[in-house]
């Protein structure tokens, strides 16, 4: 994949759960296909995929390695007024959740080409950006 890719908090929450879905193989091997890429993801990623680790009663020495290989291999976009005023724009024309708004907004304003996640309609071009379902021919 070329270019800046924004990866949204469900694939990574594949990645470190390490079931024995596709799911997690899919999302291991994307994000290793894209590790020498730009990868961009936001401080609300890191938190969603923290709640979760917590949720799946992971230890805390566990969920800090795993902030800590994000933080590595990331580059992490900020909260802004600018960021939340394009998530307010993009909620108004797109009708997106609070939540996915931000994420957009993150992967937009990070310059990113795809966004890849599994909660928005893939294929669907926003400004010039693509949503890409990296588990769409799961099926």
């Amino acid at each position: 994949m070329a270019g800046k890719v924004f990866i949204d908090s469900n694939i990574w929450i594949y990645l470190f759960l390490q079931d024995e879905t596709n799911k997690h193989r899919i999302a291991e091997e994307f994000i290793s296909k894209n590790i020498n890429s730009s990868i961009f993801i936001s401080y609300q990623v890191i938190n969603e995929v923290t709640n979760q680790l917590i949720r799946n009663n992971f230890s805390e020495s566990v969920v800090r390695k795993n902030i800590e290989y994000m933080f590595k291999i990331c580059t992490i976009h900020n909260f802004s007024k600018e960021l939340i005023m394009t998530a307010s724009s993009l909620r108004e024309r797109h009708n997106f959740s609070f939540w996915d708004s931000l994420i957009v907004a993150s992967a937009i304003n990070s310059g990113c080409n795809t966004l890849a996640t599994e909660d928005m309609q893939n294929g669907q071009k926003i400004e010039e950006m693509i949503i890409e379902n990296i588990f769409t021919n799961m099926l």
